[in-house]
């Protein structure tokens, strides 16, 4: 079976049970050769929503990236862990075709949403109107990873630079479908790595885990359409070559659709040798 994904050109080819192939573009890759990471939670969120025996819908993911990805056919499995009466674990695993070595490996998390009391300790940052601000847009520029597929203003703390604080904040919308879950997944991995908040661009930094939140129903997240959303993104600490991230997705009316926590790998570029 062969599952037109509606977001983000996601063509999922279904091999038999746990099975599945999928081809990823060039245009996912990152500038380092791998695939953009942020593909991967967006993947993970597809493959389990097609699954026949889901039940519910994806509440949290976490990823653990162990490998780079290469750009082509991907074999994905699924397993799943346990199905309760409301809430379900999935696992799924992406691999290079043919090959038993993990590239990324997530845990999923759905459930069947009931009717609660709501709840909420936090307020959505204020901010200009997107509209007010400039659309970074480069004419004839290469599109890449996270900007084939997102739209980014940002209002400040951008672009990364050494200071005494590592927050920022972006408007955000998809450049082509309107918003579900798997486009919200994705925008949780593209922001810039706090370390470039620390040391500037001169950084290499890779994603070691990322866990993505998404309190909103799919209803709720539909309801954005193709309009922008508010990402507010800060990192605590870093050292002994790891630093943490953690960031928050808000709706235009104010509604929390999403946290994420992120644990970076980095490591300082030494400068280039005086000619």
């Amino acid at each position: 079976m062969t599952t037109d994904a509606p977001t983000h050109q996601m063509i999922l080819e279904r091999l038999g049970p746990g099975r599945w192939r999928v081809p990823a573009g060039e245009e996912w890759r990152n500038p380092s050769g791998g695939l953009w990471g942020g593909y991967a939670i967006g993947l993970a969120t597809r493959i389990v929503q097609a699954e026949p025996e889901r039940v519910g819908e994806v509440l949290s993911l976490t990823l653990t990236y162990a490998a780079a990805l290469p750009a082509g056919d991907l074999d994905l499995r699924t397993r799943r862990i346990r199905q309760g009466g409301s809430v379900g674990v999935w696992e799924v695993e992406l691999r290079p075709p043919g090959s038993e070595e993990v590239g990324v490996h997530a845990i999923v998390t759905t459930a069947k949403r009931p009717d609660t009391p709501p709840f909420a300790f936090v307020t959505m940052p204020q901010a200009p109107d997107p509209d007010s601000l400039p659309a970074p847009e480069i004419p004839h520029a290469r599109q890449h990873f996270g900007s084939t597929v997102l739209e980014r203003r940002s209002l400040d703390g951008f672009p990364p630079r050494p200071s005494a604080g590592s927050r920022s904040l972006a408007w955000v919308r998809s450049r082509r479908e309107p918003m579900d879950k798997a486009l919200l997944g994705m925008i949780t991995d593209n922001s810039p790595p706090r370390a470039m908040y620390a040391f500037g661009m001169g950084v290499s930094t890779t994603t070691l885990s990322l866990t993505v939140y998404l309190h909103a129903t799919d209803e709720e997240v539909a309801e954005v359409g193709n309009d922008f959303i508010l990402v507010e993104y800060e990192g605590r600490v870093g050292g002994g070559g790891a630093s943490d991230e953690r960031s928050s997705y808000w709706r235009r009316d104010g509604k929390l659709l999403a946290t994420s926590e992120q644990l970076v790998w980095y490591r300082k570029v030494p400068p280039p040798p005086p000619e």
